[in-house]
């Protein structure tokens, strides 16, 4: 299963480290409502600001982006099934809706695009597989 980065992005279960390597995140932000946020231009913006290090951030942002890399880094091996769900609708809207900002946040957080191309190959093969099913 492919992460965000964002996990990107995920702007919500804010990933944070327990101490130990089989530790998970902090489950503390699993309930902030990502659909609300990819709705609200306002909060997006936000949210792209705290990545970026343009504007400040909320507690869950900076705690999202203290552990974005680790994240990337051990495709997201300490997040919840909350955290997944939420990190693949996070990379999803962005890729899909917003490329501009996902590019920026792409460059600072996976320079080498594997999320993109791990999203790209699932979208191309889940459309594949209702093609076939038809």
């Amino acid at each position: 299963m492919f992460m965000l980065f964002i996990i990107s992005f995920i702007i919500v279960p804010v990933l944070k480290c327990c101490g130990t390597e089989t530790s998970t995140y902090t489950t503390q932000y699993d309930e902030v409502d990502i659909k609300e946020i990819m709705g609200n231009e306002r909060l997006l913006v936000a949210y792209i600001g705290c990545l970026l290090d343009k504007n400040p951030c909320t507690p869950e942002g900076k705690e999202l982006k203290r552990n974005i890399p680790d994240a990337l880094q051990s495709d997201c091996n300490k997040c919840s099934d909350k955290q997944r769900e939420n990190a693949d609708a996070w990379i999803e809207f962005m890729i899909d809706n917003r490329p501009e900002d996902w590019t920026k946040l792409e460059e600072r957080y996976n320079p080498d695009g594997s999320y993109r191309t791990k999203y790209l190959e699932s979208k191309h093969n889940a459309t594949s597989n209702v093609d076939e099913s038809k």
